[in-house]
């Protein structure tokens, strides 16, 4: 009797340990939306933390791989990374060996590292072993692949933006080679998913096909998400346009891509606030990403930048920066929004620069942004450890640090 007991008693006990173990996990796992909803993780995202400002960096360097120091500093601020098309390609002889190569370096560094391959659906780069064929100099010798490619129809040739060449999303046999071709990228490389570049499919190019080839973009991307499994990341670029309406639904993540001025405009960030509510509420990552390369120099600034190269100007300007645009995101920012920052996509344009306000403690958000006056454009938001506020139409902002 006095065993049976006993035994009773060390099962409630474990029952009990069991219990508030899963409590912790699903609450760790758990995130408060800034309308009030909760955001459920799952198991192939990246750990998110609001300690600091969460990062995602994306960088490549076309004539080698990462110097161990580089893989030390991006690993310190972030778990969650894309290596760019045509990483280490002169040293390698293509990008799929020299993102294998980093994402191995990076998981030794930080096994908890979610690194994605790249991979563009509308441009076909000629970097990888999979597509160097797609060049002016071979394309003729591989009629299977040539007829992937988009006709412009006004020259009847083969459509290029500076002899990069269209793929044409509406032809199925393109369509299997491309998902097929991004899994074997993503599998040789170890990566954790991709990136996927250009959600359009140029719809532009075929005005009257245009909801046919929107439907085709977002099957094809279908298409990927089930070829690499469940526990995969999709990011798909600007994945939250209209024209990509059919893509939205069936990727992980989400890029804001600001790749030209008129996308930082107080309605367009205002829009993607919202959409960053949107992309949330979906349980999906998002990722913010600013460029400086497109803000102008200001007269009183002109001598400050005078005679510096363009990496040395921009990188002042990017410091200079910094404190505008980092409270653009943190306005609009949601459990698995990430920042990205810096002035382009190769590794000398801010990846190694060190920003210590991105790494100073910010804490949770204490609820959705506030409008300062109804009609206008000023806009605060509490966290843990700072207060924010910034004005859209007038480019100023203050974050103040409580620690």
């Amino acid at each position: 009797m006095y065993r049976s007991k006993n035994k009773s008693v060390l099962v409630l006990i474990y029952i009990f340990i069991v219990t508030v173990f899963s409590s912790t996990v699903i609450a760790q796992n758990t995130y408060v939306i800034s309308d009030g909803s909760s955001f459920e993780s799952k198991d192939f995202y990246p750990k998110f933390s609001w300690d600091t400002t969460p990062m995602y960096y994306m960088f490549g360097e076309s004539t080698r791989v990462l110097f161990p120091e580089e893989v030390e500093h991006i690993s310190e601020r972030t778990n969650f990374i894309c290596i760019e098309k045509s990483h280490a390609l002169k040293q390698l002889g293509s990008a799929e060996l020299g993102a294998k190569h980093d994402v191995a370096a990076f998981k030794k560094v930080k096994p908890d590292m979610k690194v994605l391959f790249y991979f563009n659906s509308a441009y076909a780069w000629p970097f990888t072993s999979y597509n160097k064929d797609f060049t002016g100099e071979n394309i003729d010798q591989h009629p299977e692949l040539k007829k992937f490619l988009i006709i412009d129809p006004k020259t009847k040739e083969l459509a290029h933006r500076r002899n990069t060449f269209y793929f044409d999303v509406l032809n199925p046999g393109f369509r299997d080679w491309w998902v097929n071709t991004v899994a074997k990228g993503v599998e040789f490389s170890g990566a954790d998913g991709a990136f996927i570049d250009q959600m359009h499919g140029f719809a532009w190019l075929r005005k009257d096909k245009s909801e046919e080839v929107q439907k085709a973009m977002g099957d094809m991307m279908e298409a990927l998400k089930e070829k690499l499994g469940s526990d995969k990341i999709v990011l798909g670029n600007n994945a939250h346009d209209k024209i990509a309406q059919y893509v939205f639904p069936v990727v992980d993540a989400n890029m804001f891509e600001h790749y030209k001025s008129d996308l930082l405009s107080k309605e367009k960030l205002l829009e993607d606030w919202e959409n960053m509510l949107r992309t949330a509420k979906a349980g999906k990552i998002s990722v913010f990403r600013v460029g400086v390369e497109h803000d102008g120099v200001s007269e009183e600034k002109k001598d400050y930048y005078k005679g510096a190269k363009r990496n040395e100007r921009l990188a002042k300007l990017s410091k200079e920066k910094l404190e505008y645009y980092l409270a653009c995101y943190l306005i609009g920012a949601q459990p698995y929004s990430y920042f990205q920052y810096g002035w382009g996509w190769t590794l000398s344009s801010g990846s190694l620069i060190d920003y210590p306000d991105l790494q100073r403690p910010l804490g949770d958000p204490k609820g959705v942004y506030s409008r300062t006056t109804p009609e206008g454009w000023g806009f605060t938001r509490e966290f843990e450890h700072a207060s924010v506020w910034v004005n859209i139409e007038t480019g100023k902002a203050q974050i103040s640090w409580k620690k």
